[in-house]
């Protein structure tokens, strides 16, 4: 996989052949998104997926939700957090604590391993998270791709590091609206973002790929556009074999592929 683009602008992008859902994660000892998530993926010879946040004092951390409930049992939102008070919270009872991307980032750099990097915007930061972001992959040495939900986010990217490889995130909004008005789960769900984000690969929900909607924009989407397939979130070794099968770089979790 290449961390930047190479001369031509839209040529196709390599990636690794699978990636680990937020690290290697094996609940309930090894929570998801974890020091030992991630180590563990190391160790199995992995790259990893996942998410990052930009909180108050303009820390960067590795936590997939907005609310700290489901993973830390305190409520809140991480983004009003620093850090000297996260990292006094506790992943999933155990003591594995919210990892820094800094602390991630290190982790792999000189591993050869490739990460897919999840930026997670929140009220409105999405500049300012693709700015910090892109600041701190400058110096990493290691091989990368950045994705979100957010075409905005995307599109900040594109504007202040075009040659980082981008991709765009998508579901069917249609099932699974997440509060979104209509018009908005439509914009989303038929990828409209993609003049704007100009995406190196799309990153779907792998059980929606078949649904009317998605299918068709995914369709659409690859004829027109030189764009790598990226599926998540592959749960079992059948889908996994599918995937691939398919020309899809599955994201895995729950099983080790290099054991079917």
């Amino acid at each position: 996989m290449r961390r930047k683009k190479k001369e031509a602008e839209r040529m196709p992008m390599v990636m690794a052949k699978h990636y680990a859902h937020r690290g290697f994660h094996d609940k309930p000892l090894v929570p998801e998104n974890s020091m030992a998530a991630f180590r563990r993926a190391v160790a199995h010879g992995f790259g990893s997926e996942f998410d990052v946040h930009l909180i108050a004092d303009g820390s960067l951390v590795i936590f997939h939700d907005e609310q700290l409930e489901r993973q830390t049992g305190v409520k809140g939102e991480i983004e009003d957090y620093d850090i000297t008070n996260l990292k006094k919270l506790r992943l999933e009872g155990t003591d594995e604590q919210i990892p820094t991307f800094d602390e991630v980032l290190d982790l792999y750099e000189d591993t050869g391993l490739p990460l897919v990097i999840e930026l997670k915007s929140s009220r409105g930061n999405y500049r300012k998270l693709a700015e910090a972001a892109c600041r701190r992959l400058d110096s990493y040495g290691g091989d990368f791709v950045l994705e979100s939900f957010d075409p905005r986010v995307m599109a900040a990217v594109r504007k202040i590091r075009p040659d980082f490889i981008r991709g765009q995130l998508v579901q069917n909004f249609f099932v699974t609206r997440d509060g979104l008005p209509l018009w908005q789960a439509a914009l989303l769900t038929f990828l409209k973002t993609n003049t704007l984000v100009k995406p190196d690969f799309i990153a779907f929900r792998f059980k929606d790929r078949d649904t009317r909607a998605l299918g068709f924009s995914l369709r659409k989407s690859f004829r027109r556009e030189d764009a790598a397939k990226v599926a998540w979130t592959i749960t079992t070794p059948e889908d996994y074999r599918e995937a691939v099968r398919s020309g899809m770089v599955p994201i895995f979790e729950q099983f080790d592929p290099d054991e079917i």
